[in-house]
């Protein structure tokens, strides 16, 4: 890296902030250097578009549910934060274009602009404003992604209010739950078989279900909405695909995220489904790198904070001068925890499904609600679902992310599903 190095980053979630504090730690920068200073000769701005602190995306249902204070969920705020949005990259002249008509000149750009909410092709669901091209949800219509999202359906909700929440993965359990616990009357609406059957198996999908219906929240499985019905702008039911209509206050949309790569495609970078980036988290353009969600490495766009953390810290060492450093993956373990006196705690790693030949570990116990499945495949572990009092998680993910040969008499995989002791 030559010396007096520009490196900006557009995308102050997770990753970005990463990014930045570890530079920051990676060497002493001079007096004077401008953005987070740390790493000698390089000088970061980190360009974020919310008005909020960084924050923990993360823990947003715990803030719906009134549990955390925005504050609390913060993430320490880099001295080189600007606030801005981005609208466009000049590659040739390397430089930013801001929608304040301000420009910001950079050497090494970083894309962790993140992810953005798939919003359904529902009929109903957007109002269109007087200027063309511009639509708003309705009123009563929320997407669950950002801060402001989250704010203002907690300002929205009240004890008794109805709510529908469409989707049933991780970020509609996760609203479900909160919404329930701010004492709403939900329904949650899934369009595939289970719930969090991308992650989970049917007997582990099960014991979700019987959480979110011991809280109150009505299930609907193998249940599409096709139409969001208002009334003077404002939400008033929802319509399912057989005809049926559930009268409703709120609509959370929890339907999945897909990566934000408009700038890197307006930009002409190499795009599939996130931005493509080589092992050095390079793009089409050797000046431009891309980490986080809107990031697609080896095929994969991972969505969730492991992977995107452990590529910031590879991209740092990697500015900071590691020529031999190298991102090869992420093998992640999606969790989920949620705290208070229903407590839930997930977790899903590898191939939870087994294939003809492989070994099967499997414990239930209905009477405390926890579930315990290993997949072994040639005395490895491929992967895993647990449910419930997860002191093993640590251990267990460890094995698989190692991808060690178990002991020939199973006896410590036994031990780690069967002890409850620290992770």
């Amino acid at each position: 890296m030559t010396s007096n190095t520009r490196v900006v980053v557009i995308g102050a979630g997770l990753a970005g902030v990463r990014l930045a504090r570890r530079l920051g730690e990676l060497g002493a920068g001079g007096p004077g250097t401008p953005g987070v200073s740390g790493t000698p000769g390089v000088s970061v701005t980190l360009v974020g578009d919310e008005e909020h602190r960084p924050y923990n995306r993360v823990l947003l249902a715990e803030v719906l549910a009134g549990r955390y204070a925005p504050e609390v969920i913060a993430l320490p705020s880099p001295a080189g934060l600007t606030r801005a949005r981005v609208t466009g990259i000049d590659r040739a002249a390397r430089t930013l274009e801001c929608a304040d008509g301000s420009e910001i000149a950079y050497d090494t750009l970083v894309l962790a602009t993140g992810s953005n909410p798939v919003l359904p092709p529902l009929r109903g669901l957007f109002a269109t404003l007087a200027e063309p091209g511009r639509h708003e949800l309705p009123e009563g219509v929320h997407a669950f992604r950002t801060m402001d999202d989250c704010l203002s359906l907690s300002k929205a909700v009240r004890r008794g209010a109805r709510a529908v929440v469409i989707g049933g993965g991780l970020l509609g359990v996760s609203a479900a739950r909160a919404l329930a616990a701010r004492g709403a009357q939900v329904v949650l609406a899934q369009q595939g078989e289970r719930l969090m059957e991308r992650q989970l198996d049917p007997s582990a999908s099960r014991l979700v279900l019987r959480h979110l219906t011991d809280l109150g929240v009505e299930v609907h499985t193998e249940c599409r909405v096709r139409d969001v019905r208002c009334v003077g702008g404002a939400v008033r039911s929802v319509e399912m695909a057989d005809g049926y209509a559930l009268d409703t206050d709120l609509v959370v949309l929890a339907c999945g995220v897909h990566p934000r790569v408009g700038l890197a495609q307006t930009a002409g970078l190499a795009v599939h489904k996130g931005v493509l980036v080589d092992d050095e988290l390079r793009t089409s353009d050797p000046h431009i790198r891309a980490i986080g969600d809107c990031a697609q490495h080896a095929g994969t766009v991972y969505g969730l904070a492991t992977p995107a953390l452990e590529q910031a810290d590879v991209l740092a060492e990697s500015i900071a001068g590691d020529a031999g450093v190298r991102y090869t993956g992420t093998r992640a373990v999606t969790r989920l925890t949620l705290a208070g006196p229903d407590f839930l705690d997930l977790a899903a790693f590898g191939e939870p499904d087994a294939r003809p030949g492989d070994d099967v570990v499997q414990l239930t116990d209905a009477t405390r609600g926890t579930y315990r499945k290993v997949v072994v495949r040639d005395d490895r572990v491929v992967g895993g679902v647990l449910v419930g009092e997860l002191g093993t998680v640590g251990a267990l993910a460890r094995a698989w992310e190692g991808a060690e040969p178990l002991p020939a008499d199973g006896a410590p995989l036994l031990h780690l599903l069967t002890n409850d002791g620290g992770s």
